[in-house]
This record gives structure tokens, C-alpha cells and sequence, in this order.
């Protein structure tokens, strides 16, 4: 399946509680349990006003799904086109 990377603008978003962000966390899953297999949630990343976000999907459509039926924002969809580390630039 292709990877994304959603960017979610969400002001404050680095100021929400541990509690806010369990209760994000679980509408998505519950969002995910009814597309599954079509989309997987991977990890986020909470900067102080964006959602960085990183899923497995059939396509941009099942990622724009998500987003609607969760109540979230999907400012930007990137299909992620290479992985590079540290290590991709040794011999």
C-alpha cells in the first residue's frame, strides 16, 4: 500500500492535553476500524499549530475519507514517493 504524510492545520495543537490527544487518537482508530483494510494509521508528530501524520492506504481518496469521517482536517495529502535515513547516503 502507499504511504502519506498528512499535514493537519490545527492551532494549539502542541498545547493539547494528554487527554485531548487520547480522545483524537481514539475517534481516529475508531474511524480506522470501519475502513480497515483500506487505511492504517502509522505514527504523528504534534508540532504547535500541525498534525504531521503518516498512514498506509489504497489511495488519497481513503485518506481524505478519514479525515471527513473523523471530523479531522486534511490540509495537505502527500503520497510519499522514497524513504531516506542516514544510511542512504553511505557507500
Amino acid at each position: 500500500m502507499p504511504k502519506f504524510v498528512i499535514e493537519r492545520e490545527l492551532p494549539g495543537a502542541g498545547s493539547l492535553s494528554a487527554d485531548e490527544l487520547r480522545a483524537i487518537s481514539a475517534k481516529s482508530n475508531e474511524v480506522l476500524a470501519g475502513m480497515s483494510p483500506r487505511a492504517k494509521w502509522l505514527q504523528s508528530f504534534v508540532t504547535t499549530d500541525k498534525i504531521y501524520c503518516v498512514y498506509v492506504a489504497d489511495d488519497e481518496a481513503a485518506v481524505r475519507e478519514h479525515a471527513e469521517c473523523g471530523g479531522f482536517p486534511a490540509t495537505v495529502v502527500s503520497q510519499v514517493s522514497a524513504v531516506i535515513d542516514p544510511s542512504t547516503g553511505e557507500k
